[in-house]
């Protein structure tokens, strides 16, 4: 599956601190230290109902990341996967009697288009789950063989099981005790009632196959894959173990983070599926989270044919901080509009004050867990400024240009 076309990201001189994120499994923030090479991998869309803020929010967030981890010298290999086989996508293409396949592909453009016009640096590697099967299905047989998994006693439908006490180290990613485990496994796409499981929590690895449901050969027959072995596959075939951060909402927090890591544990025997578990806030809409099952979605693509500019989609995202539940308001996207145009109109000015101190401290609160709220009053800050008529440094907007448009993804000109 091919990705969206790359910006230019311009290159800054100097460099700026250690990226510190907030590590789910840990509680609290910690240096990010990748090596020569950073790797992430963000769980990407179900390709139905996209682009809606909530989506963007997350793959803002961790456009930053990858924008800092440039900055800082490192290359960077990002993955990214679409769920394009899944229960909800076959609902929504039933109720609106189009091909799943079709509306899978409509959405995933659509998702494409609005990255781009974001201005999203795109993953290397961007693998939908129809072109994924056979990484599954080989997954799926190692987790067979060595025990970790089994198969359900149903002749009619023999689905394959991860068995939960695989690991010794299950439930570190999220640290939820068992109630909460369950509450949200049978809220979040799990079947604890399914007959013939071990344990109420175990994860769907194989769905074998059901009339009118698309499936694949396996050597256990017939089926299709579960959603969190989808994602342990693709990113464990091309980032490998201890990759640096998997990200995603916080609703992916459990069960699919927690089971996709105990996956690649499992099959691997080694304790980490990756160094830090980063997680986004959700966006809500009118007091309520923005989601599908709602229907209170605000699109990127409505908002950018009405002639929003992109650069205030991101501002207005980018206001409050990325762990923080917020909410989407008019009022927002306004001042997020007027933030811009202050901007782009210190940047078109002939002068200004000494970019370098602004620039450091850009880079010094995006470094700390990601603090755009204090990035943005940084360069507030220098625009207020610029318009008041301060510095005389003909050099300083064309470097302001270039560091909002490397490290927030902003295109003043």
């Amino acid at each position: 599956m091919h990705s969206w076309s790359e910006p230019a990201v311009p290159v800054l001189e100097g460099s700026g601190p250690t990226l510190r994120l907030y590590d789910t499994s840990a509680r609290q923030v910690l240096p990010v230290t990748p090596g020569g090479t950073a790797g992430m991998y963000v769980c990407g869309i179900t390709p139905y109902d996209a682009t809606h803020l909530g989506h963007a929010a997350t793959y803002l967030t961790f456009d930053l990341v990858n924008r800092i981890w440039r900055d800082l010298g490192h290359d960077v290999v990002y993955v990214q996967n679409v769920t394009d086989v899944d229960d909800p996508l076959f609902e929504r293409a039933d109720r609106d009697g189009i091909d799943w396949r079709d509306l899978g592909a409509r959405e995933t453009d659509l998702f494409r288009s609005d990255m781009t016009a974001l201005r999203v640096l795109p993953p290397q590697h961007y693998i939908g789950a129809v072109e994924s099967v056979d990484e599954v299905i080989e997954f799926v047989d190692k987790l067979l063989a060595s025990g970790a998994a089994y198969i359900v006693d149903d002749p009619e439908y023999p689905d394959i099981y991860y068995r939960t006490d695989a690991t010794e180290q299950f439930g570190y990613e999220s640290g939820y005790d068992l109630p909460t485990m369950a509450k949200f496994f049978a809220e979040r796409g799990g079947d604890p009632d399914r007959p013939g499981k071990r344990d109420p929590l175990d994860p769907l690895l194989w769905r074998a196959a059901r009339e009118g449901e698309p499936s694949w050969d396996s050597p256990n027959g017939p089926g299709r894959p579960g959603w969190h072995v989808e994602c342990a596959a693709i990113a464990l075939n091309r980032l490998g173990m201890g990759f640096d951060v998997q990200g995603g909402g916080c609703d992916l927090i459990f069960p699919h983070h927690e089971f996709s890591a105990a996956h690649a544990e499992a099959l691997t025997g080694q304790r980490r599926f990756a160094k830090h578990y980063v997680h986004t806030g959700m966006i809500g809409l009118d007091g309520e989270k923005m989601s599908k099952s709602l229907g209170n979605l605000v699109f990127v693509s409505k908002l950018v044919a009405a002639q929003v500019h992109p650069g205030a989609i991101r501002l207005a995202v980018f206001s409050g901080h990325y762990r923080t539940d917020r909410m989407w308001t008019d009022d927002l996207l306004t001042e997020a509009a007027a933030r811009l145009d202050r901007w782009r109109a210190a940047a078109a000015a002939t002068r200004g004050p000494d970019a370098g101190p602004v620039i450091a401290r850009l880079r010094e609160h995006l470094a700390d867990d990601l603090d755009t709220p204090k990035a943005l009053a940084a360069v507030d800050g220098w625009a207020a400024d610029v318009h008041t008529g301060l510095g005389s440094d003909t050099d300083a907007p064309a470097q302001m240009t270039a560091a909002v448009d490397a490290l927030l993804g902003i295109d003043l000109r």
